[in-house]
């Protein structure tokens, strides 16, 4: 199951978002136009159906309040922040979506200025599920500051978004966390975004699973990565702390093995990116992920997402994904297998964000069908002066 639609109203960047969605999700846009927080609109959600998480409140005070939340287009009293959601299985299908979500959000204008549920409603194969306010709402208004989302009693009924949406992952890698996990711990935060509990996940996942992946990893890095021979997880002996180990081959017969805290930020990203798309679950969610690597690398990782998100055989994978990615990068977008369904634009106006589909803009279809390379038409055409460069050692 996967996000193939997602609506928004008021919500940061954002005056109005209506876009079609398919497993693989390439978000495209000059700085400060919200790619990121197109992603939060996501995580959110996430946060709220995340059963640790605290709930609605807890995802609002996270983000510092009702005011961050709602965009600063929104005006007179279309003021509520709406979010909706259409969950489907196959990207193609024009039948009626397996589940819809829709949650709009207020502010009371006096006493203690809650944010209160306006309206939340589910839907399954087009049959409702639940519609609030309903009654008890209607005699009890402080039910209006939870959703049924994150009321397992409450989602009985739609227990399968309450899922789908708490497994959803976000993921930007920052090497030296995952390097100095130990000296950080006191720090860590929810969810893990930046990696740092990650060489203990991995451990933590059981023999079978853990090798299996990691065969798929090394078999990747072989190709991309010069005398990269193969891949383990240990743990040390004098502290339990777990490590990667890759072993590259050279003059010595049976080559050397160098730990994480000595390979290249762009090969431990990589390692993390392909682990983590490995993964069942919800929607993957990347910031930038072309971030240390070279522009070779770089233009492999389309089509390993790709294979992981349709759930290709030779990607190994058995429950596919949904993979969503921020990007600068025109060797990422050059990959030929992207559809123009797949990438988001991102323009900046006056009125906030517009977002749209490639397919919706008959000069980026144009230069496709001329066989231009899509990363350098996307990048000028929505703004963005010049790829980023990419680098691996």
């Amino acid at each position: 199951m996967f996000i193939s639609r997602l609506k928004l109203r008021n919500w940061r960047n954002f005056r109005e978002v209506d876009v079609n969605l398919q497993r693989r999700v390439f978000i495209v846009g000059a700085n400060a136009t919200g790619k990121s927080n197109l992603l939060d609109a996501i995580r959110f959600l996430r946060d709220i159906s995340n059963p640790h998480g605290g709930g609605l409140q807890s995802a609002i005070d996270s983000r510092k309040g009702f005011r961050h939340v709602r965009s600063l287009f929104a005006h007179g009293k279309d003021n509520k922040v709406r979010l909706e959601l259409e969950l489907s299985e196959d990207p193609w299908s024009e039948e009626t979506p397996e589940w819809v979500y829709r949650l709009q959000l207020r502010q009371e204008q006096r006493g203690r200025h809650r944010v209160m549920i306006e309206h939340e409603s589910a839907e399954h194969n087009g049959k409702s599920v639940l519609l609030r306010p309903d009654a008890d709402d209607e005699s009890d208004d402080a039910r209006l500051t939870q959703t049924a989302l994150e009321q397992i009693n409450a989602n009985v009924r739609f227990r399968g978004i309450a899922d789908f949406l708490a497994s959803v992952r976000y993921l930007h890698l920052v090497p030296q966390m995952v390097r100095h996990a130990q000296e950080m711990q006191a720090v860590g935060l929810p969810n893990d975004p930046y990696g740092q509990a990650f060489l203990e996940k991995v451990m933590r996942t059981s023999k079978r699973t853990r090798d299996a992946r990691l065969r798929r990893i090394q078999q990747a890095l072989q190709s991309v990565i010069p005398q990269f021979s193969e891949l383990r997880v240990v743990r040390d002996d004098v502290t339990g702390r777990p490590h990667i180990e890759a072993r590259f081959e050279h003059w010595r017969s049976q080559g050397a093995w160098q730990r994480d805290d000595s390979l290249s930020d762009g090969t431990l990203r990589l390692i993390a990116l392909l682990w983590s798309a490995y993964e069942p679950g919800g929607p993957l969610l990347l910031e930038e992920p072309e971030l240390s690597l070279h522009a070779a690398v770089v233009r492999d990782l389309a089509g390993a997402f790709g294979a992981v998100a349709l759930g290709l055989r030779s990607a190994g994978v058995r429950s596919p994904r949904q993979i969503w990615l921020t990007t600068h990068s025109a060797p990422l977008l050059d990959d030929e297998g992207i559809d123009l369904r797949e990438i988001v634009l991102l323009r900046q106006t006056q009125a906030g964000t517009e977002v749209s589909t490639a397919n919706q803009d008959e000069h980026l279809v144009a230069l496709r069908k001329g066989g231009h390379p899509l990363g350098e038409a996307v990048l000028p055409w929505i703004g963005v002066d010049s790829p980023q460069l990419t680098f691996i050692r």
